[in-house]
Parts: C-alpha cells; structure tokens; sequence
C-alpha cells in the first residue's frame, strides 16, 4: 500500500475524501491543524472520524492563523448567517481564510516527503461552495507544480506528487452519495462555522446550508440532525 497524506477538518467532504483514499487502497495519514479558529468542535469531529476510518497516524499540527486575522474564523468577526442561499458562491466571503489551503497543503507536503509519500488528499469543491479562490481546479493544479520544484525528493526525481482533488466537480449531493456508499458516518462530522459548546450546528451560515441543500438534493436524512434530536 502507497502512503498518502489526507487534509482531515472534520467535515464533510475531507471525511468522504479520506473514504476515497482508503477505498482506493492508500495507507492513510490524516493531517488536522489547531489554527485559531473560533472553535474546535471541528477537530474533535475529525478525531472521531479518523477512529472510525481507520488511519495509520493522525496528527494535529498547532499553528496559529489568529495572529493575522482577516476572517471570520479567525478574528473577532460575525459569521454571515442566513443569506440568501442564491447568493452562496458569489464573491469572497468574510468566512475565508486568507491563504488557508496553501498553508495546509506545504504543511501536508512536508509531511509527504518525510513518509516518501506521492499523494496528498484535500476535499476542495469548485461547485457547491462558498467561492473560496483556493479551490478552484486551477489553484490545485498550480499547487502541484509548485510542489514538484519544491523538494529535494521532486528535484532528485525520486517521486512525483500528485495533489488529489476527488470532490472538484461533484455536487454536496454526489458527495454525500459516494461518502455514504464508502461507510461513511456523516454523524461524527461537522460543517458549521459557529456550532455551540456541545457541537450542535447553528443551522444558518453557509457551510449549514450547503450542507443542508446537499442532503436534501441526495433525498437522505442528515445523522446529525438526529445525533441532536432534530431529525
């Protein structure tokens, strides 16, 4: 089996992403991060999720995006909640957080050339998201690039590495349909931006909605509105 490392938040689609990895036959590292986001519910989502998956090691990498700022989830700012679910996708939202995936995937990459590992897994969407700029198809593909001049193993010609976008093209609803077919447990993820203390989803920023549109459009009942007594 080929290592590869997998960008694990907890959510959705990282969740569904670490499936495919593992479905395909990858030795799987997760990679989480303690960046200074307003809450960590997420990564008590990703460690659950890592458990019942199965990952050889799963690491959370402490770095602090707090100390510059400029999101909501990162600063002393209002998460957007109830806009209009038409305008989800148009423009850049406060949600972003500048320069997030980057950071997340040198991280991954370093980590890839320590494993001798040709794979890095990230759960980027291009369709049903929030207009974030580092995940569309293009940012992916130059990442890879850029990876491949960037190490003593891609400089040597000991390994190529391939950044593996799995979800770019698929709608929430595909997502949630192949994650499921894979034994996915979406009741141990998180999507929300601003949960309260036990992890309940506020129902009403955009991640909640996206997610909410996705499960509806798939015609499945979300576990973890049953997980809270809302199903």
């Amino acid at each position: 089996m080929k290592n590869a490392v997998i960008l694990l938040s907890g959510g959705l689609d990282s969740s569904t992403v670490l499936a495919i990895a593992k479905d395909e036959g990858f030795n799987p590292y997760a990679l989480s991060f303690r960046y200074g986001q307003r809450h960590l519910v997420e990564l008590e989502s990703a460690q659950r999720v890592a458990a019942a998956l199965g990952v050889t090691e799963h690491v959370i990498a402490d770095i602090d995006l707090r100390r510059f700022g400029g999101s909501a989830l990162t600063a002393d700012l209002a998460v957007p909640k109830g806009r209009d679910p038409a305008a989800l996708g148009e423009g850049i939202p406060i949600t972003y957080v500048p320069a997030r995936n980057t950071v997340f995937l040198s991280f991954a990459l370093a980590w890839a050339e320590v494993l001798g590992a040709g794979d890095i897994f990230i759960g980027v969407n291009a369709l049903d998201y929030s207009g974030y700029p580092d995940c569309r198809p293009e940012y992916i593909a130059a990442f890879e690039r850029m990876a491949n001049l960037a190490t003593a193993a891609g400089v040597q010609g000991r390994q190529r590495l391939q950044i593996h976008a799995p979800l770019i093209d698929l709608t929430k609803a595909q997502i949630i349909r192949r994650g499921l077919a894979l034994g996915v447990d979406y009741g141990l993820t998180s999507s929300c931006y601003d949960p309260g203390a036990d992890g309940r989803p506020c129902g009403q920023c955009d991640s909640c909605q996206l997610r909410a549109k996705g499960f509806a459009q798939a015609g499945i009942a979300d576990p973890l509105a049953a997980r809270f007594g809302d199903a």
